[in-house]
């Protein structure tokens, strides 16, 4: 697959109506600041599609971009660690259960992790919550570039122990120099496909 279009199409603060829903739904999860945003930039060729921030917590709404015509990328909020106050937490959350309980559409979650650190409570809360609830999702190690390849496997151990995951099915992905882009595309037709 290559992406060949890419265009935003709507901010939502809780799941509802937006033009063309209907098409089958990928959604992008993790927590705040492990490179959603990066990765769909990546992914999309699009250095500004999504808003990329230093600041965790920039993404505080479900934010649905088109792909080819064909299907929606969800950005979900990060969890996590973002410096806000308990009622945002509350309000995020909601708006995660929400979107996981109407989301007729969707077909697969990816699951970013940052391959530098072990996953976190929130990151196994995730993995678990999906699985409970029958959502495929495959595993994304971000911010590989910062990892040399031969190290990768050590880094990689923690997170399969973590998530319950193989190592062959997580996809390293690097926003700086593209590295796994194509296996994620690759990922995605399949998931179409299927």
């Amino acid at each position: 697959m290559e992406i060949k279009s890419a265009e935003f199409v709507t901010s939502m603060a809780e799941y509802g109506k937006f033009p063309g829903k209907g098409l089958p739904q990928i959604a992008v999860a993790g927590k705040s600041n492990v490179g959603k945003s990066t990765l769909i930039n990546r992914l999309c060729r699009r250095n500004k599609l999504a808003r990329t921030s230093a600041t965790p917590g920039k993404t505080r709404l479900l934010n649905v971009f088109l792909l080819n015509g064909e299907f929606h990328l969800v950005d979900l909020p990060g969890y996590g660690f973002a410096k806000v106050d308990k009622q945002e937490k509350l309000r995020w959350g909601k708006m995660m259960q929400d979107y996981f309980a109407q989301a007729e559409e969707l077909k697969h979650v990816l699951c970013l992790v940052d391959i530098r650190h072990e996953p976190t409570e929130d990151d196994i809360t995730m993995n678990r919550f999906l699985r409970e609830s029958g959502i495929p999702f495959s595993v994304i190690a971000t911010k590989a570039d910062k990892i040399s390849r031969g190290a990768r496997m050590k880094y990689l151990a923690p997170i399969c122990r973590a998530l319950s995951v193989q190592p062959w099915e997580i996809i390293c992905f690097s926003g700086e120099d593209g590295t796994g882009r194509d296996d994620l595309l690759r990922k995605l037709e399949e998931i179409l496909k299927g």
